[in-house]
Order: C-alpha cells, then sequence, then structure tokens
C-alpha cells in the first residue's frame, strides 16, 4: 500500500490509512484510488504527516 514517504506519520495514522484503505477496497475502489482516499482522510483529521508532539 504505501508509496512515496511516510516516515513522517506514526503509527496510529498509518493504521487509520490502512484501515480506511482496506473499507475503500471492499467497497470496490482500485489500489490507487483507495489509498488516495486513505492518506487524505488521514491528512485531512490530522493536518498531515507528523511526529508525536513534545510537550509544552
Amino acid at each position: 500500500m504505501p508509496t512515496g514517504n511516510k516516515l513522517a506519520y506514526t503509527e496510529k495514522q498509518k493504521r487509520q490509512a490502512k484501515h480506511i484503505f482496506e473499507s475503500e477496497r471492499e467497497r470496490g475502489l482500485s489500489e490507487e484510488d483507495a489509498e488516495r482516499i486513505a492518506w487524505a482522510t488521514v491528512n485531512k483529521q490530522d493536518g498531515g504527516g507528523k511526529k508525536k508532539r513534545p510537550h509544552h
């Protein structure tokens, strides 16, 4: 599933994207479309890939 550099994403974000990807595939979308939707959804929810924030 992963294309591009996903190093900036947390494990939680990666799990969320995988779950969304699998759901979209079950709905009949192509792998490309399912992946695009999965990462776009994670980005919309979290504002993009990011490591854990330091506590201030």
